[in-house]
């Protein structure tokens, strides 16, 4: 038995849970402020930011799920 044959009946969940993953994480980021500014914190010296700790976690998560997702997606697609 192939290993896609037996991923098949399970895709479809795993899209749900990858996509859920990946909206929570994206929500998560704000564009131009740290991560502190996602649960009411402010950041205005952000002009110029580089993202470290937790809030380059999130991206490399995010990036990370959103090639999952593709991924998932394309052998939906296929088979």
């Amino acid at each position: 038995m192939n290993i896609i044959e037996s991923v098949l009946p399970a895709l479809p969940y795993i899209q749900i849970i990858l996509s859920i993953l990946l909206v929570a994480a994206i929500l998560l980021q704000q564009r131009g402020s740290s991560l502190g500014g996602a649960f009411g914190g402010d950041n205005f010296s952000s002009a110029f930011h580089k993202r470290r700790g937790a809030e380059l976690f999130l991206f490399k998560f995010s990036t990370g799920i959103a090639i999952l997702f593709v991924l998932a997606t394309f052998l939906n697609i296929l088979t």
